[in-house]
């Protein structure tokens, strides 16, 4: 069911997109037909000023002659109607003739609901749709009798295409092709804010079932789970101290901060000086050389193998059938081809020209059988938590709770309905949304449309990974916070901290009426009070939905899209604005006042960049493109990237330990050596060429794993 949903809103948002794209391309050629117009322009404009109470026929046609003109305005009026009815013109063709064939059919199969009296007209509107669904277009219009819904679904700039009048002038007629377009329109946007839902889907369900039916009775259970005071004015006064003295603090340390300046130019701007570069270290070449005469050029198959061999992350993956003949080393070394087959990208049949004694069939056999997507993840993480145990504190640190999270685009086949445009990067495409401690393990991964909330995955990888790490600070850059964001990080008790790209247009939100002189260093960004008795209204209703979020009763993405702007109706939405206003100003206030913090996630979000640039090194085959329209193999496939990229990690860790147990070469290790380390290295690691598997050859690793 939500399949076909989610097909019906891919159809009525291609029609729009598309015929946009051919509109503008025919308005860019039309505009390169005529050369010369910018002459001409310039020929006119000089001649008028230079003689302003001269007649047009002796100042201007002298200069551009009356024919030529004529020719212009001939030209325009040939091609220059209006863009929105060409737009109007470009999608009925294609859905006429095309897209229609397939939408009634869907129509047919799904039931429309509102829990809202002012969406009832779309549901209705779908209901005359399907009524006339195997009535021909041959009767392009409704009939007379039937009340057909417009306001809320047809917009103004249709209204003329969709009602017309008859030849007498007194019935108003409406166009059943232009009126399908625009409920299609409305629906999509009704249905990804759940102001519409369908029965018997499941992402695209009653949006009450969203939340947890229990919560009146098990209110205080909720609350203690995410660590919230049970009265409103107790977390309003929390916050209010909170965001005073972090403005106080701010307005104290401005004047003597010779790296943040707030200018009063457009209407408030923070100038922020960038960070200075940190000393070089001296001695990681020498450390990634000792570890390229040691081992040189590992293969990443054998890596693999290794990883394995320690942590035994294969014993995660059973048959899907009933019983398994196999014994448990074939297995082993079937699922390991596999997992690099689909984690390079390079294919099983590559992998299976390799030597190594297992033919396609039988690999591919085993890739059916046992990959799914939970034992993937399991095994994930069955490697991370090794990596946290055999962590050596005195050359990595103590153990860290704050982790960096960014996407990354790969190509991808489009004949599906997860592929799409990405309008940053260009192309085709899908996201992989990654969650990187700041010691390079990744702990989370997420396959996502391009045009998918990067707010929804962080909140679902900080509430989902199954590593043993206890996340309460995430590092992200512009694209991965909004003040929604701010408000549910803050109510499941996670801290956000963003790189802001526009951090010179941030305002700080006041906490209190009646005080315009407060904070007078700070007044050139300073904006209007926090409204708290929104927040004091709809507290318990934020809880609730953050502990949606928390159990994980609907997906993240489905759960946030209600709280967008196209949804400003929903009671809830101005509450969690205010209080991502709150936590944003806050979150604002220490980044001013601190270089040390601004480092930290600088720091941060470098590492999950470098996860980014290693994932090219691994994933090289077929250019690094999703060779499959299967959404599952595509998500399978980045499961394997992963589950290889971190037992890279792994191995590594395990192999600059070995070579940092030795005093000399600890010794060596300055305090900017041991910050800058990572295990991440794959200088010395060769993924390409002929595919060996020797089950008993073992890597040369000792004294490496923590006691």
């Amino acid at each position: 069911m939500d399949t076909l949903v989610e097909l019906l809103l891919d159809v009525a948002h291609h029609l729009s997109t598309k015929a946009e794209r051919r509109v503008e391309k025919a308005f860019v050629k039309e505009i390169k037909k005529v050369s010369g117009k910018t002459t001409l322009l310039f020929r006119l404009a000089e001649a008028a000023v230079e003689k302003p109470d001269g007649t047009i026929r002796e100042v201007v046609f002298p200069v551009v002659s009356e024919q030529t003109l004529r020719d212009l305005v001939k030209e325009y009026k040939a091609g220059g109607s209006g863009y929105q009815q060409r737009v109007q013109k470009a999608m009925r063709g294609p859905y006429s003739k095309h897209y229609r064939r397939m939408v009634p059919v869907i129509l047919k199969h799904l039931a429309f609901c509102s829990n809202n009296e002012v969406h009832q007209p779309i549901v209705q509107a779908l209901e005359l749709l399907k009524k006339y669904v195997d009535v021909p277009l041959t009767q392009p219009h409704f009939g007379s009798s039937e009340t057909v819904p417009l306001d809320e679904i047809v917009p103004a700039t249709w209204r003329k295409a969709v009602v017309t009048s008859d030849k007498t002038g007194k019935t108003e007629l409406v166009s059943r092709v232009n009126y399908e377009l625009c409920v299609l329109h409305t629906l999509r946007e009704k249905v990804r804010s759940k102001e519409v839902w369908i029965r018997h889907a499941n992402r695209f369900r009653d949006p009450n079932d969203d939340l947890p039916k229990d919560f009146a009775s098990k209110r205080t259970t909720y609350y203690d789970a995410l660590h919230l005071p049970l009265d409103a004015d107790t977390f309003i006064h929390k916050l209010q101290a909170e965001m005073t003295t972090a403005l106080e603090q701010l307005n104290q340390t401005i004047p003597d901060n010779p790296h943040v300046r707030l200018l009063s130019k457009g209407g408030g701007w923070i100038s922020l000086t960038p960070l200075p570069p940190q000393p070089q270290p001296q001695h990681l070449r020498l450390l990634k050389g000792e570890l390229f005469t040691r081992w040189p050029m590992i293969e990443l198959l054998d890596i693999l193998k290794e990883t394995d061999l320690r942590v035994r992350f294969t014993d995660r993956f059973h048959t899907l059938t009933l019983r398994e003949n196999l014994d448990r080393a074939t297995i082993q070394k079937r699922l390991l081809l596999s997992l690099y087959g689909l984690g390079t990208n390079i294919g099983l049949k590559r992998v299976c020209a390799g030597d190594h004694g297992e033919s396609y069939r039988d690999v591919l056999y085993a890739c059916n059988r046992f990959l799914t997507k939970d034992a993937l993840r399991a095994a994930i993480a069955d490697v991370a938590n090794a990596i946290f145990r055999i962590r050596l504190p005195d050359i990595w640190g103590e153990g860290t709770t704050a982790c960096a999270s960014d996407s990354k685009k790969y190509s991808a086949w489009d004949q599906n309905l997860m592929t799409e445009w990405h309008a940053r990067y260009r192309g085709p495409g899908v996201l992989i949304y990654w969650h990187v401690e700041r010691k390079a393990v990744c702990i989370y991964s997420q396959l996502k449309r391009c045009s998918s909330s990067e707010v929804a995955a962080m909140i679902t990888g900080l509430l989902r990974h199954a590593s043993e790490m206890q996340v309460d600070r995430n590092y992200v850059d512009t694209h991965g916070q909004s003040e929604i964001g701010f408000a549910f990080c803050s109510l499941l008790g996670f801290q956000l901290l963003p790189r802001l790209k526009n951090l010179h247009a941030q305002k700080l939100y006041r906490p209190e009426t009646g005080h315009p002189d407060a904070y007078p260093n700070l007044q050139p960004v300073l904006t209007r009070p926090i409204r708290w008795e929104l927040i004091r209204q709809h507290y318990d209703e934020m809880v609730k939905f953050a502990t949606a979020l928390r159990l994980g009763t609907a997906e993240t993405e489905e759960i946030l899209r209600r709280f967008t702007r196209n949804g400003v109706q929903h009671p809830t939405y101005t509450a969690l604005l205010e209080l991502g206003k709150v936590q944003r100003t806050i979150f604002l206030c220490h980044y001013l006042s601190s270089e040390e913090l601004r480092r930290e996630i600088q720091e941060g979000l470098n590492v999950v960049e470098n996860w980014n640039s290693a994932t090219n090194f691994i994933h090289f085959g077929r250019l690094g493109e999703f060779v499959t329209n299967n959404v599952s193999d595509q998500e399978l496939a980045m499961l394997a990237l992963h589950l290889l990229q971190i037992s890279l990690t792994f191995i590594q860790t395990l192999m600059i330990q070995d070579v940092l147990s030795e005093p000399a070469w600890m010794n060596r290790m300055t305090k900017e050596d041991l910050r800058g380390l990572t295990p991440l290295i794959y200088s010395n690691v060769n993924p390409y060429g002929l595919m060996r598997l020797n089950m008993a050859e073992r890597l040369t690793i000792e004294r490496a794993e923590a006691v």
